[in-house]
């Protein structure tokens, strides 16, 4: 990993990144720590298709793709039998166990206080990416909620990102952040010609960033907080 790909935002200046435009957010472990409830019924599922469950590490290293495109190349012709055993699962725990990270809320209010245009795109699919953000009330934030299943192709394609901007007068650009805790995340920005922003969430696999490297990683939101009051006291 290059040294300046591992800055966090209190070595981070203003001006190093692009003042964005538009912020679009991956949802679980961005703004939202759900990944209990993932690891717990991803490994229901593994019990049940005769596999072994995976330790946290295991997990995250095959975190970011959609549960689809996941489960077609772990469990072939059953895929579906799988995907009914994970849905029904997670359905079963999400919407209790769900938390918002320490002062995602706060970013987003700032970021809407200053006209920055905000959407979500994440590998969970749309129905329930949208119960989850309507529940926590965060939909007056978002113009758009993209989940696995509405674009042409999920992440780390870059359609889903396009289409959350469809509308939105911004194009795809390095004015444009894209904000996630995942290789998966950071290649959908890259491909999509979107400045990638890391947060640290939880503790990605370094080798995979090496290869779709963040323009700046960030440990928790009050970081991402710090370098965005620099952005806007500036006058422009």
């Amino acid at each position: 990993m290059e040294p300046e790909m591992t800055t966090t935002a209190k070595k981070t200046p203003p001006g190093t990144l692009p003042k964005p435009l538009a912020v679009v957010f991956d949802w679980d472990d961005t703004l939202v720590d759900n990944w209990a409830t993932a690891l717990t019924s991803m490994n229901a599922t593994l019990t049940h298709m005769g596999m072994q469950p995976w330790s946290d590490e295991e997990a995250r290293r095959h975190s970011g793709p959609s549960a689809r495109d996941m489960f077609q190349k772990l469990f072939g012709a059953r895929w579906e039998e799988a995907d009914k055993v994970y849905y029904d699962t997670f359905c079963s725990l999400v919407l209790k166990n769900v938390r918002v990270h320490d002062n995602a809320l706060q970013m987003l209010q700032v970021l809407a206080d200053n006209g920055v245009y905000l959407a979500v795109v994440s590998n969970k699919r749309g129905p329930l990416l949208r119960q989850e953000v309507g529940h926590l009330g965060f939909d007056k934030y978002f113009a758009k909620v993209i989940g696995a299943g509405d674009a042409a192709a999920d992440k780390p394609d870059p359609a889903p990102l396009i289409m959350a901007l469809d509308d939105s007068g911004v194009a795809a650009g390095p004015e444009v952040w894209f904000m996630g805790d995942s290789h998966t995340d950071m290649r959908c920005a890259l491909d999509a010609g979107c400045t990638p922003v890391l947060i640290e969430t939880k503790t990605p696999p370094e080798d995979l960033l090496i290869k779709n490297p963040p323009a700046a990683r960030f440990q928790n939101h009050a970081q991402i907080m710090e370098l965005l009051a620099g952005y806007f006291a500036q006058q422009d």
